[in-house]
């Protein structure tokens, strides 16, 4: 650390990065970079991050409420207040995201030897469970009773056609799912919870890099466990902390569900 410049944790450079700070913190930070590699490159991840987020939502935030979600009864100036609150939740999204973005690129996740798949499907998998999961008031954007309005709207928006896969035989019941950006593609996440309360989450996306391992690979940050594999197109991540032997039992009855065209 530079002489004279005072501690610096991940916190204050949250906050250089979105512009928190005062003028003579904003200085001491930019002090201490001058002088800490690893600690400025922290900050560019940041600095991307915010942009990946705002290139994929922005444009969400425009969106008007699909049809299917609207009640019967709800008059246009009651669209117009429910749109806003689309709206709000994903900017809070997007704050709560960019605020809490530290996680992954300290979990370990990304010391992966530039494995595009750990960074583009098992690092958001295991980020999305780790905020999702823990959610009481909206885990979900579109509730399990409405499956087929979830595999409509999902499909549509990834271009392909998904539907969350059963698995109450192992004891899950599916809670609901929502839209997801995944670095370079939109996601689909599909959450489940058990009689217990435990929860565990099925991330799923199109995959645009080459090398790709099909086999069930396995991976555990901050007590996220992640087992992921790729099925053609298509990358799945199944992420719980459940264990490794509860976790895998669970992601070969979903990978079956996929294969048989579920």
């Amino acid at each position: 650390m530079n002489k004279g410049v005072c501690s610096v944790n991940d916190a204050d450079l949250h906050a250089y990065v979105d512009g928190q700070l005062d003028e003579n913190r904003r200085i001491e930070i930019e002090a201490y970079l001058a002088g800490n590699s690893d600690a400025a490159e922290q900050v560019r991840q940041y600095r991307q991050l915010n942009q990946d987020l705002h290139r994929l939502f922005d444009p969400v935030l425009n969106e008007s409420v699909p049809a299917a979600l609207v009640p019967v009864s709800t008059v246009p100036h009651t669209v117009h207040r429910w749109s806003s609150a689309v709206r709000a939740a994903a900017l809070a999204g997007i704050a709560l995201v960019s605020g809490l973005g530290g996680w992954l690129l300290n979990a370990g996740l990304s010391d992966t030897g530039g494995s595009e798949t750990l960074v583009n499907l098992v690092q958001p998998a295991a980020y999305a469970h780790f905020v999702y999961s823990t959610d009481e008031q909206f885990p979900v954007e579109i509730q399990a009773e409405q499956q087929d309005v979830l595999s409509n709207w999902l499909s549509e928006r990834m271009h392909t056609s998904i539907k969350a896969p059963d698995l109450g035989e192992l004891g899950f019941d599916l809670v609901g799912g929502r839209l997801l950006p995944s670095t370079n593609r939109m996601a689909a996440q599909f959450m489940y919870q058990n009689a217990g309360g435990e929860r565990i989450t099925l991330y799923v996306r199109r995959v645009a890099w080459k090398n790709q391992q099909t086999a069930f690979q396995y991976h555990e940050a901050e007590d996220v466990g992640v087992f992921y594999w790729i099925d053609g197109p298509m990358g799945y991540a199944l992420s719980g902390n459940l264990g490794k032997k509860r976790l895998i039992a669970i992601a070969k009855v979903a990978q079956d569900a996929f294969t048989g065209g579920v």
